[in-house]
């Protein structure tokens, strides 16, 4: 009935208009889906996937909560049918073009419209335009969809191959090479395996007569701060050879800055109009300028009449990924507007296994996290999928680069021809929706496959023909597209990479990816062993907090984290071994199970940490610093700096400090020699005072010296460098630390603490801790003392509620101020009574 009246609404405008406007009518609505070949019909939500339906009808129960995932499988391999109606006027019908855009389809799927068979889709990741004119008709339309399984469509093809192209995280049948999906969908050693089915993204009908506007590129052709020099790049498709005006508009000045009158031909035309914008507000960085954004429209007129509209917002810079020569091997950094930048973010995945669960308030939440932890770079990794506009927009608003992946992951795939054009119409589809955002600073082919061809035995056991494969889609495919649709944007092959100059794992070239520590069981100081040029992926697992764990076990399920349950939410196979082997290095065994999940967080970002700051401290040598990873796609242990809901486990609160535009950092060499680095992002030289104090245990300060420094600019530099046994000067090394203190017009921008010991081995006492708290508009103030060293203290107590600092040092006579923002309303006593504060050493006997 919605339909109804809309498409009455509608005809009633189309004919005020003469047929002139295009139209767009959204068709996500009224939808049911069943089984095939059973009877019982759903309501459906498009968009969305049989998951998420089944899971609204109470068909299913929450596949995330305890071992319900092994229960579900079988959907994955189950057909399905997607159908709805709608209806069109006769007024509508005599329109000259009429067609049904799907911007999303998962994945193998047959449409059909009034039964006549309209379109096969084969990839999740297309757009997809069907002209449908000749098979409406007045009145109501039935569009139905049958989903093939991912799996059962594959499992035959398979059978026929004498190979099997390697898939090393599907944890099921090795289907994923195969299909234009989301691979982390099949499995991952931190993900679920649900393989998905349905419409994910809208359906639209396009009612339009002679012409449409296809897309509007914003081409940067020279930037200056004097002068922007710039095309727009329209295509337009026309219905006939045809005479049009095409004006491009400045919509935020709402200024006309081209037009043109253009003879269009019959299909696909491509038109180029330049102009200039004069003193331009450049676009930079977070933490380098401002975001100024500018809003373009392409306007098409025919016979003085508007038929259709495209408007593009984007951002004026210049890019370089600057790569020269020198000592060291090859640079390998960002460049924006003439300023190098350094790098430092995360990996991140899809913020859900099923990704039309994924709302605006959601990529708010989880993205304002990410850059309030100071960092200025997200590497879309490519197992996932080619994001929602509202991540690139958000990107843009915010200055947060972004590196981009195409969707292949640590897999060989096929290099026949359906397979590499069917990859071709899906770069196409999404380079074309993507690259007007300034904020996409790489186009990069895959991750890991280079690596892994080389070091993980696949070029030992494969055929040589599957190289061939790959230098035909990384090498050649893809570079093709970017040269025609992107020429703006620098590409790389594969993450990580040398680019062939070198072994593809090389520290002189390219980008790295180091998992020694971690896979290898290697000690997190060996982390300040490597010199890259560029780190995009090191990281360490740790478990998420009690509040979280409770969302998927039961009391039974927390006895310990061997548990059936706790290890069904474990996805490495080795996972709680390596964590529980790095923890007894540096601590005990923890009390009981909620004490491991708070160690283990600790654990993690201490290691991250030591690797972070190193790959700062060697700056402008090594220009990049993403770690594994940002955030999870549900409820498990993994190498997240915030969980499935958002919380922020220790390494997010870290990330905060060891990511700072200015960083103090202490550490001693192998040789014994104690240094301190002061790390500055800024172009420009700073002046600053370091303070370096030696405190014993009970705050007591043995010595302390200042220091006025220039801080260098784009760089990591020693500024203190002394023996240790000096710097001790007799003190017992079990019962001091190094206070390193950053100060910048008087005010602390950076505050470290070193530790000569590992925890296990330093003279700590439980200390006394105090809080005085108070109201606030957004929550509560709550001051912290103590009067012994309080190491790594913990706040908890609420499942809503975010503390701006937590898992921090707390050192006597240094009261620290934090707030817990939160909407929930309760009194001072009810939140003191509620909230929970500990130390490190509660965590052991």
């Amino acid at each position: 009935m919605k339909n109804f009246w809309l498409i009455l609404v509608l005809s009633f405008f189309i004919a005020e208009n003469a047929a002139a406007q295009k139209t767009e009518i959204s068709l996500n609505s009224g939808w049911k889906f069943r089984e095939v070949n059973k009877t019982e019909w759903l309501l459906a939500t498009v968009p969305g996937c049989v998951h998420t339906d089944l899971i609204a009808n109470k068909k299913i129960e929450d596949p995330f909560y305890r071992d319900n995932e092994k229960d579900l499988q079988w959907i994955g391999k189950t057909d399905w049918e997607y159908q709805t109606t709608f209806n069109v006027s006769a007024e509508m019908l005599k329109r000259q073009n009429l067609e049904i855009v799907f911007q999303g389809l998962d994945t193998y799927a047959n449409v059909f419209l009034n039964d006549k068979p309209i379109l096969d889709a084969d990839n999740m990741f297309r757009t997809w335009r069907v002209d449908v004119k000749k098979f409406l008709k007045q009145g109501e339309n039935i569009l139905r969809i049958k989903f093939r399984s991912p799996i059962n469509e594959i499992l035959p093809l398979m059978k026929k191959l004498d190979y099997e192209l390697p898939a090393v995280n599907d944890q099921g049948e090795k289907t994923s090479p195969y299909t234009r999906k989301a691979p982390y969908q099949f499995g991952w050693d931190w993900g679920p395996r649900f393989v998905t089915s349905g419409v994910w993204k809208p359906v639209n009908l396009e009612v339009w007569d002679d012409a449409r506007i296809e897309d509007l590129q914003i081409k940067q052709n020279k930037i200056s701060k004097e002068n922007a020099d710039l095309s727009a790049i329209v295509e337009v498709v026309s219905a006939s050879e045809n005479e049009a005006l095409l004006e491009i508009v400045n919509a935020g000045f709402k200024q006309k800055v081209a037009a043109q009158t253009v003879k269009l031909k019959k299909g696909l035309n491509k038109i180029s109009l330049d102009f200039a914008i004069t003193n331009p507000k450049l676009w930079f960085p977070v933490g380098f300028g401002e975001q100024p954004l500018y809003t373009f429209k392409a306007k098409l007129t025919l016979n003085k009449k508007t038929v259709d509209e495209r408007f593009k917002r984007t951002g004026l810079r210049t890019l370089e990924l600057r790569q020269k020569p020198d000592k060291d091997g090859i640079s390998f950094e960002f460049v924006v507007n003439g300023i190098p930048i350094f790098a430092h973010g995360a990996n991140w995945i899809p913020a859900d296994i099923f990704p039309t669960r994924i709302t605006p308030e959601k990529y708010k939440n989880l993205l304002d996290s990410l850059k309030n932890a100071n960092m200025n770079m997200l590497r879309v990794w490519g197992g996932g999928i080619y994001e929602d506009d509202y991540f690139y927009d958000w990107a843009d608003e915010n200055g947060v680069l972004i590196w981009q992946d195409f969707m292949f992951a640590c897999s060989m795939y096929p290099g026949d021809k359906a397979f590499l054009e069917n990859v071709r119409a899906e770069a196409i589809d999404n380079v074309k929706r993507l690259r007007n955002h300034p904020s996409i600073v790489i186009w990069v082919g895959n991750n890991e496959i280079e690596s892994a061809w080389t070091h993980w035995g696949w070029k030992e056991h494969l055929p040589n023909f599957i190289w061939d494969d790959y230098l035909k889609l990384f090498t050649r495919l893809l570079p093709e597209v970017l040269d025609e649709y992107d020429p703006s944007r620098p590409y790389w092959q594969s993450s990580p990479s040398s680019n062939f100059q070198a072994d593809s794992d090389s520290q002189r070239i390219g980008d790295v990816h180091y998992w020694e520590v971690w896979h290898a069981e290697k000690p997190y100081k060996e982390y300040e062993k490597q010199f890259p040029r560029f780190m995009s992926e090191y990281g360490f697992q740790s478990f998420p907090e009690l509040e979280t764990v409770k969302t998927y076990t039961t009391e039974e399920d927390r006895k310990s984290i061997e548990t059936p349950i706790m290890l069904a939410h474990q996805r490495h196979p080795r996972g709680n071994q390596l964590v529980r082997q790095y923890l007894l290095r540096e601590y005990n065994e923890p009390i009981d199970f909620e004490s491991f999940l708070y160690v283990s967080q600790v654990l993690q970002a201490e290691g991250i940490k030591i690797g972070a700051e190193h790959f700062r401290r060697i700056m402008p040598r090594n220009m990049g610093s993403l770690y594994w990873q940002a955030n999870d796609c549900w409820q498990v242990a993994s190498w997240s700096g915030m969980d499935y809901f958002g919380r922020w486990k220790a390494l997010m609160y870290y990330t905060k400090r060891f990511y700072a535009p200015m960083l103090i950092s202490p550490f001693v060499e192998d040789n014994g020699n104690l240094n301190v680095f002061v790390v500055s992002d800024s172009p420009e030289a700073k002046q600053a005072q370091m303070v370096l104090s030696l405190v014993d245990l009970n705050g007591k300060i043995l010595s302390s010296k200042q220091t006025d420094l220039l801080v260098e600019p784009i760089k990591g530099k020693s500024y203190f460098s002394q023996k240790v046994g000096e710097f001790l000067n007799g003190a017992d090394e079990k019962n001091v630390f190094l206070l390193a203190e950053l100060k910048v017009g008087g005010k602390t921008v950076s505050q470290n603490e070193y530790f000569f010991k590992p925890f296990k081995e330093l003279s700590v006492s439980k200390p006394s801790i105090k809080t005085e708290i108070s109201a606030t508009a957004n929550g509560f103030k709550i001051v912290l003392s103590t009067d012994k060293l309080a190491k790594s203290v913990y706040l908890s107590g609420f499942t809503k509620g975010f503390f701006t600092d937590n898992y921090f040092n707390l050192i006597p006579n240094r009261n620290i101020e934090i707030e817990f923002q939160t909407t929930e309303k309760m009194s001072v006593d009810e939140f003191r009574n509620r909230l929970k504060v500990r130390s490190l050493i509660e965590a052991f006997n």
